[in-house]
């Protein structure tokens, strides 16, 4: 048992100064005051208390890969993830489903899981051929117990240039399979830059009258005329999501702030990173000179941006890497600090720096130094 005493909570709601009581990697209770001389106790005075935050798009087991087998990306550790406060991740695949196996990404998702924070992946790849752990998505999703959906891609010509009919298909799978497995199913949507941007998501909507929840699109912010696309999406009921390590027209958090000018709520956006992608290195002429891996820790940085330079309510910025992403994945005991809720914090300074984290009620950061790190670090 673990007893935070004096944290500035925000849940991500402001709920003021409480106390709050965890065991067994749950939160018991959160009051005004707990005294019991029994707990370990943890004293967060004039420390700010968020939930941990949720990296819903993020290559775990590595991917790139586009100029050869040397330009593909290493596996992550968990070190890398604590530092920027991911307490909850989503691994998966990438344009690669031959040098990455489906099967590696779950082995690699138990791993996390037994280093100590959450992880969950999606099941398929770019492609529309099969890449499943078993026979099919429905029974990915419906027996295997972290996967929470699929991906896919379009409008990208790396994608298998999937019809409506085949993309509705792949839904019927993940709302049948989610019905089955009580989980919510979503089929994630990698977005390329071609012409026809989210076209075909419009009419599974609209045309088809496929439930929007189910839908999740990603890198909404590749383009100008993409994100304003995206935005119409969001205004549906959609939830897009911004990506903060890799290609995008603007810094994530100015297309926030744009798309909440125009009309948009900041419950239906989120950040993730896709981070630890293959990105080239060029140099000043554009040349190739190496490689690079998208970086996994902005979606904090964006956040932090959202409130200091947008002058966003932190309760709202945080939204987008905590209570939103697990809207959007279904996760019923994430990204917020409530009763029953899984004890995943993050503490932050009085200048919003991320200075502690803790997942499952366990302490993996103190005073910005990783205390828990993987098993092979």
């Amino acid at each position: 048992m673990l007893l935070i005493k004096n944290a500035n909570v925000f849940s991500p709601e402001p709920l003021g100064k409480k106390d709050i009581l965890t065991a067994a990697g749950k939160i018991l209770a959160i009051e005004d005051s707990i005294e019991n001389s029994l707990f370990k106790t943890w004293d967060a005075e004039g420390k700010t208390l968020t939930p941990g935050f949720i990296d819903q798009h993020i290559h775990i087991i590595g991917a790139g890969g586009k100029h050869g087998f040397a330009s593909m990306t290493p596996e992550i550790t968990l070190s890398e993830l604590i530092t920027c406060g991911s307490t909850t991740v989503v691994g998966l695949l990438g344009t690669d489903g031959s040098a990455r196996s489906i099967k590696s990404l779950f082995a690699k998702t138990k791993s996390l899981e037994s280093e100590g924070i959450s992880a969950y992946m999606f099941t398929g790849y770019y492609g529309l051929d099969p890449n499943y752990i078993t026979d099919s998505l429905q029974d990915d999703m419906t027996f295997i117990e972290p996967v929470l959906g699929c991906k896919i891609a379009i409008s990208d010509f790396r994608s298998s240039y999937p019809t409506e009919i085949e993309l509705l298909r792949i839904l019927r799978q993940v709302k049948v399979a989610g019905m089955l497995s009580n989980k919510k199913g979503i089929m994630h949507i990698h977005l390329g830059n071609q012409k026809i941007k989210m076209d075909i998501l419009f009419k599974l909507v609209q045309e088809h009258e496929f439930p929007i929840a189910n839908i999740s699109p990603t890198h909404v912010g590749r383009t100008k005329e993409l994100f304003e696309q995206a935005i119409e999406f969001a205004k549906l009921g959609g939830m897009i999501d911004l990506t903060t390590g890799a290609s995008k027209y603007t810094e994530p958090y100015k297309a926030v702030l744009y798309a909440l000018e125009k009309g948009v709520s900041i419950d239906k956006m989120t950040f993730s990173s896709d981070g630890n992608a293959g990105l080239d290195k060029l140099d000043e002429n554009g040349n190739l000179i190496g490689f690079r891996k998208a970086v996994i820790n902005q979606n904090y940085l964006q956040v932090k941006e959202l409130i200091h330079d947008g002058q966003v309510k932190i309760e709202d910025a945080i939204k987008l890497i905590t209570k939103n992403p697990a809207t959007n994945l279904g996760l019923k005991n994430k990204g917020e600090i409530k009763l029953g809720a899984d004890a995943d914090f993050c503490c932050l300074d009085a200048d919003f720096n991320l200075i502690d984290v803790f997942a499952k009620g366990k302490q993996m950061m103190d005073n910005q130094k990783v205390i828990v790190k993987g098993f092979f670090e």
